[in-house]
């Protein structure tokens, strides 16, 4: 039998999502997003591209065990990095971010060459979802419509009546 050696592990791509403690103040906020940069490429990673962390409200209450006691947060601040990194280092970098006494929650994830390639920028989507939002009231009794009237006859129109039975489409 020959001997064959191993080609050293390749750089694969990851990103390392989080969410920042609402505790710490929004001027220490890049000070921790620039801590994981720095973490990052201390052990040799190369970062890609970048989502630096804002606050917003979350979908629902996390509780996380700090100073002696159990404490439920309901905004966080949301950031997210992509990076190249030799796979072996990988194991050191989540040790040290679980360390992070700043962060309430993270993931860190191996990207395939599709998620590389098409990075989602989440604030950038809520701030496009929120101006598509748009609350409308409807006066069932006396049929007044406030809003805006083509939103909601296209909200009644998805709407039919048929015998009795009410069905909706989706528009």
């Amino acid at each position: 039998m020959s001997e064959t050696t191993m080609p050293a592990a390749e750089a694969s791509a990851y990103e390392l999502a989080f969410h920042v403690l609402p505790t710490v103040a929004e001027g220490e906020v890049a000070v921790v997003f620039q801590k994981l940069k720095d973490l990052i490429t201390k052990h040799g990673g190369t970062i890609t591209i970048e989502e630096a962390p804002i606050r917003f409200d979350l979908a629902y209450e996390i509780v996380k065990y700090l100073e002696g006691r159990n404490r439920k947060f309901s905004s966080a601040y949301f950031g997210w990095i992509r990076f190249t990194i030799a796979p072996t280092e990988i194991a050191v970098i989540t040790e040290e971010v679980e360390g992070t006494k700043e962060l309430l929650r993270h993931l860190l994830i191996k990207l395939t060459r599709v998620e590389e390639a098409y990075p989602v920028f989440f604030h950038d989507a809520l701030e496009i979802l929120s101006e598509k939002t748009e609350t409308i009231d409807i006066d069932a009794e006396e049929g007044e419509v406030v809003g805006d009237v083509e939103v909601v006859e296209e909200a009644v129109a998805a709407v039919t009546v048929e015998d009795g039975e009410e069905s909706t489409d989706k528009v």
